[in-house]
């Protein structure tokens, strides 16, 4: 809005849509979310501008919102045989395609290729196309029911992509990276992983301290066979050679 003073002003609001779980600053603009109870996919908020002038003119626009749900264990890899820059030129029609042949609300997640190089990249007839889907609740849609359907409508699925590359074209489902480690599993592997190294700690421990008492105990076994050698043994001499047996019968005849 052009205007000076309290015409330029301009005050945002949330008109219709998921006001409970979005809301927005109203001097900004900028949405945000409030709750979303887990949910995720693609939503459609009306929003309101409106100046402070005496005569209050307003405006309104639809700002579709869509939250990410990349983590997610329901996303489906689709590989078309198309370069990468083609298929990211073009990720609005397939998705408008997808979401016509399957029925659902369809959220492209990312668009990748095996090869990572410029050159790779106009070249490569091959492209990832990871999507995942959801229902009119806005709840994702499983992974096999989407795969399924993907594999049945496969035909016109292929006819419809070929208007918009103008080529000829192949979907196929391909295998989507594993679903994430669930906090448990990852809790129970971390666990194992401290107690196998408590334990080898302690076993290192306990042969260090039986190496050190066979080491002491061999000394001290030593010192006590010079002691026995040097007072219990008749025939013990002292560095003269005198025997020190006779020498103490001497001292006690004395």
């Amino acid at each position: 809005d052009p205007d000076s003073g309290d015409n330029g002003v301009l005050l945002y609001s949330l008109v219709r849509g998921q006001t409970d779980e979005f809301d927005i600053n109203e001097n900004t603009g900028q949405i945000f979310t409030v709750s979303l109870g887990g949910k995720t996919g693609t939503f459609n908020l009306e929003v309101q501008a409106a100046d402070r002038g005496t005569r209050r003119l307003t405006a309104r626009a639809t700002v579709s919102v869509t939250v990410d749900s990349s983590s997610s264990s329901n996303i489906v890899m689709l590989v078309l045989n198309q370069k990468i820059n083609v298929v990211e030129r073009n990720s609005a029609e397939v998705q408008r395609v997808l979401e016509d042949k399957l029925g659902w609300n369809v959220y492209v997640v990312a668009i990748y290729s095996n090869e990572i190089e410029r050159k790779a990249r106009s070249s490569t007839d091959e492209t990832q196309v990871k999507i995942i889907a959801f229902d009119e609740a806005h709840q994702e849609v499983p992974a096999e029911d989407v795969k399924r359907k993907l594999r049945e409508q496969k035909g016109d699925i292929e006819v419809e992509l070929e208007k918009v590359f103008s080529a000829s074209v192949s979907a196929a489902v391909g295998e989507a990276p594993g679903a994430p480690a669930s906090p448990e599993l990852v809790a129970a592997i971390v666990l194992g992983v401290l107690l196998a190294g408590t334990f080898i700690a302690f076993l290192a421990y306990v042969l260090l301290d039986l190496r050190r008492k066979r080491k002491y105990g061999k000394q001290n076994l030593v010192k006590k066979v010079e002691i026995m050698e040097g007072i219990d043994n008749p025939w013990a001499v002292d560095k003269n050679g005198s025997l020190k047996s006779l020498e103490k019968t001497e001292h006690m005849n004395n």
